[in-house]
Order: structure tokens, then C-alpha cells, then sequence
């Protein structure tokens, strides 16, 4: 049994707690300490997912290809992250659906601060903190390249950062609906970068990926303003309490602060479109050079085919000599006195 409650610490989430409905009582869960001996346990766990799609799936494919040492690199991890952002796009389109936060959008304020959390809702972010630590660790373990660890330790940062503030200041539902967005637009990101380093001549699904990228930042950009602009304002409880886990909706209930808030949320969105966009100019630019430089060469064998080619004579001179075709020389022979 001592044994088994040690087994349960490092499996099953903690704090576990009893709440009252209108149909009995409902087993609901809030964070602590504990939290972190079992995303210490799943760090492990996800360790061990990623050698296996690495070995089994990802190196057979390399093989195949024979993909440089950047290729391989950069193949391997977008193939990483396609598994892990289809896993989470479909775990976290279940959670939302079966917890009603997309049929009723103002279950993502109403009865701030969200405390108590579902089983699957607490699982899914302990989950989604394991995989973003262990991707530390991954990075000596893949011996990723010196000039790429800062690009990758930037992009856990802001994914370890915006996770565990929703998780921490009881902002679980609208992070899940933000998370599901920026999922599915990566996924797509990461399949057109896999599908290209195949065919380097297919880039059609990164037209896909442009078009999901920006409708998920509309819809990321308007849930913001749902929420801070409108929701969180119409909260009953505008008093700081963090035993209750109210931190700030207090704050919003100033327009000040409420509209500086929105402010620097449009300024970082304006960001990424910004980076977006030039992206999409650069890889346009390189198209169109690279199809200019194609119609030129294929201009120039065409006028290559269009000029004939001199007849040669069919005495030819060799050393100065002019040579009939069997190669014997025109000039008469001197006869020999007898």
C-alpha cells in the first residue's frame, strides 16, 4: 500500500477535492506543490515517446532521403512536433468539446476564478508542462547545432511561460482554446516543412499553412478582446483574493489598465503578423527568381537548338596539310629515277 499511494503521487493528478452540484458531488481538482513530482514523472515518459518516433519512425524516413546535416536536423524536428501537435490538437478539441467551453463562450469568465478544474482538463496541462521541459534535455540528447538552441530555447520559453500563467492564475479555459489554435496552426507549419524536405518542388501546403496562420491569429486576437475587453470586467468578485485565486480580475474593472492590456496583446499580434508577412515575401521573392532563372536557361537551350552547326569540309587540314578523306594528301608523288 505504501508503495501504491507513491505509485499514485507520480501518476494521477493531486489535490483532489469533493465539489457539490445540483445533481451530488462532482471530484474536481486545483494545483500544488505536488504538481511537480508528477510532471517530473511525464518528463520521463515523454523522453521516452520521443526516442521512439525518433527510432522508429523518423530515422527509417532519413535514411531514405538522404537529407544533409541541416535537412536532417530540421527534418527531425518538425516530424517530432507534427506528432506532438496532432496528438494535442485532438486531445485538446475533446477537452473543449466535452467540457461545453465552445458551445457556451462565456464559460471561459463566467465564474472566474476557475479554480477547481476537471480531471481531463488538469491532466491535459500537466501533460502539455512535461512535454515542454523535457524538450531541454532533448536539445543535447538530438545534439542540436550551436546556432539553432537559442531559436528553440526561445520557442519552449514562450510555451512554458504562457502555459503554466494560464495554468497558475486560473486561466485554464481560455488557454485551452488558445492553445488549440496555436496547435493546429504549427501542425500545418511543420507537415509543409516535412512534405518540402521530400519535394523540394511541392510547396502548396504552406499556401494551406498561410491561410490556416491567419484566421488562427484572428480568432486569437478576438478571443483577447472577448475576454479582457468584456468578460473578465462582469466578474462578480472584483476584489484581489489569492486564496480564492483571484488574482487580477480586479484590474480589468479599470479601463486604463484594461485597454493597456489590450493594447500590448494587438502590438504582439501585429509582431508575429509582421514576421508572417515577410516571410511570405521572401519565400515569393525566391520563388519568382527561381522561375526567372528557369525560363532563362530554358531561352537559352532553345537558341542553342536554333543554330546549326557548320558542315565540315570533306578535306580537312591537319598541321597545315590539306588531307583528302582517306587521309592521303593530294599532292603528286615525285616518281624515283630508276
Amino acid at each position: 500500500q505504501v508503495t501504491a499511494k507513491t505509485a499514485f503521487l507520480f501518476i494521477l493528478p493531486q489535490y483532489n477535492v469533493s465539489v457539490p452540484t445540483a445533481d451530488g458531488e462532482l471530484v474536481q481538482y486545483h494545483y500544488g506543490l505536488k504538481d511537480l513530482v508528477t510532471i517530473l514523472f511525464y518528463i520521463f515518459i515523454a523522453i521516452i515517446l520521443h526516442a521512439v518516433v525518433q527510432e522508429y519512425a523518423l530515422d527509417k524516413i532519413n535514411r531514405r532521403l538522404h537529407l544533409s546535416k541541416v535537412k536532417h536536423s530540421k527534418f527531425n524536428e518538425s516530424g517530432q512536433l507534427v506528432a506532438f501537435h496532432l496528438t494535442s490538437v485532438i486531445w485538446c478539441l475533446y477537452v473543449v468539446v466535452t467540457e461545453g467551453y465552445i458551445s457556451n463562450p462565456r464559460s471561459l469568465w463566467e465564474n472566474y476564478p476557475h479554480v477547481y478544474l476537471p480531471f481531463q482538463v488538469k491532466f491535459f496541462y500537466l501533460c502539455q508542462l512535461a512535454y515542454w521541459l523535457h524538450a531541454l534535455p532533448e536539445l543535447y540528447f538530438q545534439k542540436v547545432r550551436k546556432e539553432e538552441i537559442p531559436r528553440q530555447l526561445r520557442c519552449i520559453a514562450l510555451y512554458l511561460v504562457h502555459i503554466a500563467g494560464a495554468y497558475l492564475l486560473n486561466l485554464t479555459r481560455l488557454g485551452l482554446i488558445l492553445l488549440l489554435l496555436q496547435y493546429l496552426a504549427e501542425f500545418f507549419f511543420h507537415m509543409a516543412r516535412l512534405v518540402y524536405f521530400t519535394d523540394e518542388n511541392n510547396e502548396k501546403l504552406f499556401n494551406v499553412w498561410a491561410i490556416v496562420f491567419v484566421i488562427t491569429r484572428l480568432f486569437t486576437l478576438t478571443l483577447y478582446i472577448l475576454v479582457i475587453g468584456f468578460g473578465l470586467p462582469r466578474v462578480e468578485s472584483q476584489v484581489l483574493d489569492p486564496e480564492r485565486g483571484n488574482f487580477f480580475s480586479f484590474l480589468f474593472n479599470n479601463i486604463l489598465f484594461r485597454m493597456s492590456v489590450l493594447l500590448l496583446v494587438c502590438l504582439f499580434q501585429a509582431s508575429v503578423m509582421w514576421r508572417f508577412i515577410h516571410f511570405q515575401l521572401r519565400r515569393w521573392r525566391e520563388y519568382w527568381n527561381e522561375q526567372s532563372s528557369r525560363k532563362r536557361v530554358v531561352a537559352a537551350a532553345g537558341t542553342k537548338q536554333q543554330t546549326k552547326p557548320l558542315k565540315r569540309d570533306s578535306s580537312y587540314h591537319e598541321n597545315g596539310v590539306v588531307k583528302a578523306e582517306n587521309g592521303t594528301s593530294p599532292r603528286t608523288k615525285k616518281l624515283k629515277s630508276p
